[in-house]
């Protein structure tokens, strides 16, 4: 597989090992491990220690991700051993990192970039700095450190340790570490922001933790009904959704149904998503495009029947007028893409669509809709409210 960087790309670095990688009055051990390395069950066992990780923090996802867009990245995966276990001991953390230039020549024919909310007012990066980001930043809504709290303020110093000794080298191979999607509340930013900023003037370094963007949430009523989440709203809003709701229903039987074979109906979604975004969605026919037909058909060959990722279509009558691809977890939903049949706009398949996901997940006793990254309008006339996502940025002094 050939690697689409430009000429200027340093070498991979060499993986990590013994006494040298550990960092100063750190207790753990950091080397770099192809992704390829990790079995699913150690990565996602760590997952189920983190409390902050989503689906997309998942074994499957990165797999999916690193298939479909792998060639515009270096694997950058690092784990954590305690040492005093043993060799053969289990990692104790894992870092999910890749890297890359921030702005690749083939980013435009390929979609790569990192997508930001508008009006995204960040620190700047010049586009030929070689960064280090979490892996699968570019389609993930949210990141972190796959690691027991106790053992962050370890993994920090150890990472710190780590660049600090990367950055020494005579030809150090890192510019920035830019990571993203890092959820307000996750101790992760804290426990980096900390082990950075105690060796930031000695090293030359700078640290920036700044909002990214924002994810709105809709909150859903624990043990109650439809009703009284729409009794929530506003008057405005609330009587918008029914009557949307009530002309839908007047023309046929409304159903959103969960597909049982997301892999064979899945072209029927790309036609929905490419009906109302063409070349501004997901699915064109180029390489980018190519490669997110990829990501889509990889998550659901991985996470199976049985995982966290649904395809759902909403049907008015015999007619499907819209279909939307989302996580689910034991609380909330995760609203990640949808497609809707620009010729049923009269149904306004969009919000009846988003009623009914909202009515299934309070029968099964979901108490969020998360709408993920973006501040698009229409997130908000379902009473969402914005979580903010961080970015923690670390510019190293470039001479």
């Amino acid at each position: 597989m050939t690697l689409l960087v430009t000429a200027s790309e340093p070498a991979c670095p060499a993986p990590l090992g013994g006494p040298d990688s550990a960092a100063a009055g750190s207790r753990l051990t950091l080397e770099r491990r192809p992704f390829s390395s990790i079995d699913r069950a150690t990565w996602d066992r760590l997952a189920a220690l983190t409390p902050w990780a989503t689906p997309f923090s998942s074994w499957a996802f990165h797999r999916a991700w690193w298939d479909a867009y792998g060639p515009n990245a270096h694997d950058e995966t690092t784990v954590l051993i305690d040492p005093r276990a043993g060799a053969a001991a289990d990692p104790v953390a894992i870092l999910p990192l890749m890297h890359r230039h921030e702005v690749e020549e083939s980013d435009a024919a390929q979609h790569t970039t990192l997508r930001h909310g508008r009006d995204a007012a960040l620190t700047a990066v010049p586009p030929t700095a070689t960064a280090i980001f979490f892996g699968a930043s570019y389609h993930a809504d949210y990141a972190t450190i796959l690691a027991a709290p106790a053992d962050l303020p370890a993994v920090a110093d150890a990472l710190v340790g780590d660049l600090h000794r990367r950055s020494s080298a005579a030809d150090p191979d890192w510019d920035a570490l830019d990571l993203r999607r890092l959820r307000c509340g996750d101790p992760v930013a804290d426990a980096l922001a900390g082990a950075f900023r105690a060796v930031e003037m000695d090293a030359g370094w700078t640290l920036n933790l700044e909002r990214e963007d924002v994810c709105p949430v809709a909150a859903l009523p624990a043990g109650g009904t439809m009703d009284d989440y729409l009794g929530s709203l506003g008057k405005k809003e609330r009587h918008e959704i029914r009557r949307k709701v009530r002309r839908a229903e007047a023309a046929g039987e409304v159903i959103l149904t969960e597909s049982r074979a997301p892999l064979d109906d899945l072209g029927t979604f790309i036609d929905l998503h490419q009906a109302k975004w063409g070349a501004d969605g997901l699915f064109p026919p180029t390489p980018g495009g190519n490669q997110s037909r990829v990501l889509f058909r990889r998550l659901f060959e991985l996470f199976g029947a049985d995982g966290p990722l649904r395809l759902s279509f909403l049907t008015v009558g015999d007619r499907r007028v819209a279909a939307g691809v989302h996580f689910e977890t034991a609380d909330r939903v995760l609203y990640y893409n949808a497609g809707v049949d620009p010729d049923a706009r009269d149904l306004s398949p969009g919000v009846v669509m988003v009623e009914r996901f909202t009515r299934r997940a309070i029968e099964r006793g979901q108490t969020a809709m998360d709408f993920l990254r973006g501040d698009e309008p229409y997130k908000y006339e379902w009473g969402a409210v914005d979580e903010p996502i961080q970015r923690l940025l670390v510019r190293r002094e470039v001479r």
